[in-house]
Parts: structure tokens; sequence; C-alpha cells
């Protein structure tokens, strides 16, 4: 069951009372260090400048690792740059643009609270202004350095008499500022820690979600006043600014394995969540070490989500299959904890056709072989063997999203198309079904396997179907390896029975790319054996990279269960100016009837409110307009049958 996040900061903090936060500007507001970018548009101009650069960004990690003075390190800056007015405003519009993505998210919350968020910064006002000032940040809310400009109209030096051109001047200018009630301090340099440090902060966030400055990171541990932040959503969190018993998105752990694309691990950190990625397939013992503290958990075709793996699996929401089958998911088992499972069925099935009709020609011409004779010397020019795949008939076992889509290529290619699957499906083109899986194999002259991974499908294809196969035809088999008994078709092969074949998927399959590759298969004759990379296109792991993901992010920021492949399918909005919870429970009754008695108990006004089950879980969506008590929560959360429960602000 799902627990409500407590942490030492957020329990000190009074609800009524919202502090004054304040943030440093470079690498905390923005993503970057502001005079770094100003150094390489500069460059840019003029290319001879290239060392000014390497010079700016050495000043800049000397100063922000407190290895040399800030003093130092900000006047020698400004006498190599000597910006002009018009650097400035070049520079000013790439920020804009360059906004620290948890803070830009959080744009409204600036806005809804004028006066509460506060800028200070050993950089320029000069540049800091017009940045700040679209997320309702006034002038007078900005303590930042001053630049001094020659009648030439270049900035050639450091307003001396501003506190914040001296070392420790963050403590002295911010001590004079005139502010009631708790002061809370974020920012990633040493400068922002000697805040707190100096006494003029109650609160010091490390702000880690552009760069991790280790000393920094390790002057918080001990101080119960201090944290590490991966993003400002963890700030506004835990101050009480938003939704103060939801999850605050930065404390979400995500664990993506088997080189997930990296367009997946991009949407999950730009939404501030905590995204670990793993090269690799994890092993039962290595995966349970791991899932602990998971919240979401993505993973291709090579890891196997166990029943001992969900037992560890204290944090799990959801799992995320990036891949088309599920079979590696223990799903009933994943129900019975609540866990939400998503796939990506559609996102590949163009490459896998592309390489069934690719393989269906290279089979077919006999190119294959001739290519290895090739690279021995050997030039063989002859017809024998080689024929087109038009007028060809293929048969096509499994006829869903993959199989119906080869039929449409395969007819376009001239061919005659035959399928056999256990459900009724739409026939597409001049397809012909068959209801018997026999009469099929009798009249394909090529065969190619398109079904699912169930427990059923094992062995589909034996010593027995390879016989009834028309003499000469060729294989292919793209879709799960235990669906095929090897051995039976490495003997077919041998015999000639089966003239040609093509396997990507095999029964067992390495772990990762340095393990070696073993099979009955290997050193057959007109044999291609591909190292499971139907859907590995470029394309293919980037739609499947998006989709997935999109699906996961869903159910996480608003509770969306569509295209679940084991929870009731819940299509959800946005959560916009009201208070979500989502309640998933073992299908039994009296659940509704209890969660309504608690909204009514504690006088929640019910905006939306959606019910859905399945044969095994029920899945209750409330939306409410107005704040909750944690006492709610709690009740919410003791309802006889709960498996999980958020809230969502």
């Amino acid at each position: 069951m799902t627990t409500i996040l407590e942490n030492p900061i957020v329990d000190k903090i009074q609800a009524a009372v919202l502090p004054t936060i304040v943030l440093d500007f470079d690498s905390t507001f923005t993503q970057v260090e502001a005079l770094d970018i100003l150094a390489e548009q500069l460059f840019s101009s003029d290319p001879a400048r290239l060392t000014d650069i390497t010079a700016i960004k050495d000043l800049t990690d000397l100063a922000m690792s407190g290895e040399i003075s800030f003093a130092e390190a900000l006047q020698r800056r400004v006498q190599i740059l000597k910006p002009t007015v018009e650097d400035l405003a070049g520079l000013v519009e790439t920020l804009k643009g360059l906004v620290s993505a948890s803070v830009a998210r959080n744009k409204e919350a600036f806005l809804r609270h004028p006066g509460k968020f506060r800028i200070i910064s050993g950089g320029f006002h000069d540049f800091i202004a017009p940045v700040v000032a679209e997320y309702g940040i006034r002038p007078e809310h900005i303590l930042a350095n001053r630049l001094v400009f020659g009648d030439d109209g270049i900035a050639a030096s450091v307003d001396q008499g501003n506190p914040l051109s001296k070392d420790g001047g963050k403590v002295v200018a911010l001590q004079g500022w005139d502010i009631t009630g708790p002061v809370v301090m974020v920012g990633d340099g040493w400068t922002d820690f000697e805040v707190y440090k100096g006494g003029a902060a109650d609160r010091f966030y490390a702000f880690v979600e552009n760069v991790k400055r280790e000393k920094v990171v390790q002057a918080t541990h001990g101080i119960e006043a201090a944290q590490v932040v991966v993003s400002f959503d963890e700030v506004l969190h835990n101050e009480g600014f938003e939704g103060r018993y939801s999850f605050p998105r930065s404390r979400l752990k995500v664990l993506l394995l088997e080189n997930v694309h990296p367009t997946a691990i991009q949407a999950f950190r730009e939404e501030g969540y905590d995204v670990t990625t793993v090269k690799g397939a994890l092993d039962e013992d290595d995966l349970i070490a791991a899932i602990q503290g998971v919240h979401i958990l993505g993973i291709r075709s090579k890891t196997t989500v166990t029943q001992k793996v969900l037992d560890a699996a204290d944090k799990l929401l959801a799992v995320g299959a990036f891949c088309i089958g599920t079979n590696q998911i223990d799903l009933k088992g994943c129900s019975k904890k609540g866990v939400a499972v998503f796939n990506a069925p559609y996102s590949n099935t163009r490459s896998v056709v592309e390489m069934v009709m690719g393989l269906t020609v290279i089979l077919t011409r006999n190119i294959y072989d001739k290519s290895i004779q090739m690279h021995t010397g050997k030039w063989d020019k002859s017809a024998t063997g080689a024929h087109e795949v038009r007028n060809k008939t293929i048969g096509i076992i499994g006829y869903g999203a993959i199989g119906s889509q080869l039929s449409i290529l395969a007819e376009a290619f001239g061919m005659r198309v035959i399928y056999y699957d256990v459900a009724e499906k739409l026939t597409l083109g001049n397809a012909r079904r068959y209801r018997s899986l026999d009469a099929l194999l009798s009249e394909a002259d090529v065969l190619s396997i398109h079904v699912d991974g169930r427990a059923e499908n094992k062995n589909l294809m034996g010593a027995t179907q390879f016989a009834k196969m028309k003499d000469g035809a060729l294989f292919i088999n793209l879709s799960r390896g235990h669906v095929v008994d090897i051995e039976a078709l490495a003997a077919a092969l041998k015999s000639g029975k089966i003239y040609g074949a093509a396997v990507d998927v095999f029964p067992e399959e390495p772990r990762t790319n340095d393990d070696p590759f073993v099979s009955p298969l290997t050193g057959i004759k007109n044999l291609i054996l591909t190292p499971h990379i139907g859907g590995s296109t470029e394309e293919a792991q980037e739609a499947i990279g998006e989709f997935a993901s999109e699906r996961l992010l869903n159910f996480l920021n608003r509770g969306d269960t569509t295209f679940s492949v084991n929870m009731p399918n819940v299509q959800l909005s946005e959560v916009e100016g009201r208070h979500r919870f989502l309640h998933i429970h073992q299908n039994v009754p009296g659940v509704m009837a209890a969660i309504n008695n608690i909204i009514a108990k504690y006088n929640l006004n019910i905006l939306a409110q959606h019910l859905k089950t399945n044969e095994s879980l029920g899945y209750v969506i409330v939306d409410v307009d107005r704040g909750y008590s944690k006492e709610a929560l709690e009740e919410l959360k003791a309802v006889t049958g709960t498996l999980k429960f958020r809230s969502l602000t």
C-alpha cells in the first residue's frame, strides 16, 4: 500500500505561513552559468576568443567550489569578457530559453505568490532582471551585481560598492532585505550555502538539477534544515506552496533497464523525476536489490519481473515494457499489488514487417549464401534456386498488429496472403483466413510467425508441423523464441524439408552484448540468424520510448490508465484547479461506499468521480475542490481492500 511521504523539513513548516524563497540565478533559476554562455556567444562572433571561454569556465568552477574567492573570479571574468550593452541583450534572449526545467514548469507558482520568490546572485542585474521579470519577480526583489560601463559602451569592471562584489556578500546583502517570516535559500554553489551558514536563511536546499557540486552536497549532510533536491518541485512541496501531502516528482524514482531509448529518459527527467539507467538486463537477484525504493520500472524483453521481484518492490507503482510483449512480467502478481503495467504494442510493427519482407526476398533469391561465398572468394553467378516473391503464397500465423500489416505489405509485393489466428480478426485487402493451421502449413511457400508469448504457444512449431509444410518452403520467426522447437527446425533445414529460414528470437538469449550466443542453429546453410533486432531500428526504438514513457507519465501525473494491460482503462484529464485521489483496490463489495462515506465525513465536495473495474481490480478516481487533511488520506488508505492510494494536486 502506498504511503504518504514524510520529510523532516516539511513537518516543521506551518502551512499557514509561507516562507520567502530566495534563489540563486546561475545553474539554479537557469540551467547554465550566464557568463559562460556570454563567453560562448562572444566566441561565435570572434573565434579568436576561444581561450577566453576556457578561462571563464575555469574561473566559474573555481569560485563555485570555493577554491578561489568569488570577488577575484568575478572581477577577472568581467575584465576578460568586456561585454557591451548589445552583447547583454543577446544574452538575455538566450537565457530566457534556458530557465531550469523544474522552475519553468512551476511558473504559475511564481506568479501566484508575488514577493515570495526572490533572486540573489553574484551575476549581474543587467541580464538577470529581464529574465526573471517573466516570472513576476520585480527589480526590487533582485540582489545582484552591477556592471560599470566606460564611455565606449564596454563593461570593464564591477561596482565595488555593492556587497555582492565581495566574498560573503550574499549574507550581507540578504540581511539588508526586510523580510518577515522564514527565509529559504536555494542554490547550487558554495556562496549559496554560506547564506544559510551565515545565518541569513533558516533553511537551505542544495539544488542539483543542473550541476552537482560535491563540496556543497557534502556540507548539507547531518544538517536538519538543509537538504539536497533534484528539482524545484521538491522545494515547493516541502515549503507548502504545492500539494503538501502529494508526491513530489523529484522523490519518485524511475529505473530504466536494457538501453531504453534516450527519448524516454529525457521525458522523465523533463517532468522532474529521479531517473537511473542500466545498460543491460538484470537477473532476478540483481533486480530484487535494485527495485527497492523504485516507483517506476522500465524494461525490455530480457528482464523478467517475477513474484519475488514484486515482493521486494516496496514502492512500485507501474512497470513499463518498452517493447510489444509482456510475457516477461508476472501480470497477475502486478494486479495483486495494484501495480499498473504498460507496453508499446504498435510502435515497432513497421520495423518488424519490413524485416520480414526483406528476409523473404533474401531467402527466396538465395542472396545470403551467395554473399557468404563471395566473402570466401567464390563467384557463383547462377539462377538455380533463386525465385521472385511475386505469386508466391505467404502464410501468416497470428494476424494481430504485425501480422495484419505484413499482410498489406506482402500483397503489395504481389504475394498471395493466407493467415491463421485463433481469434476473429478483420481481414485486410485480399488476404484469406484459414481456420486450420495444418491447411495453412500445407499451402505456404513462406511461413512467418507473429504470435504472443503466452505459455500455450510454446513449441507451436515442432517436428510435426514442419513435416506438414511444403517441401522447400521458407520459415521466418520474429515473434518469440519459445514458440519454435529449434532442434526440430535444425533437423528440417538439414534434411532439406525447409529450404531456408530466418530466426531473430531464441528460447535462451544472452542478457548483454558481451555474453556469448550458443544455439543448435549455428552453422546451417541458408539460415539467417539475427540477435533479436526485428524491432530494433532507430525509428522504432524512438517511437517505443515516446509511447511507453507517455503512458507511464500520464499514469503518474494524472492517473490515466489508457492502454494498461492489467488495470481498468480510464482516460483522465489534467489535474487543474482541483485535488485528485487515486484509489486502486481489490474488486470486492463495499469499497465505493466506504470511500464516499469518508469524503462526506470530511466535507469534501466532489467535482468528478470515476469507478471502473475488471475481474480482479477496482479503480476509483475522485476530484475534489478544496484542500484536505492528512487524516482524510489516512482513512482512505485504510479502506478494506486498498492496494494503492495516491493524491495529486
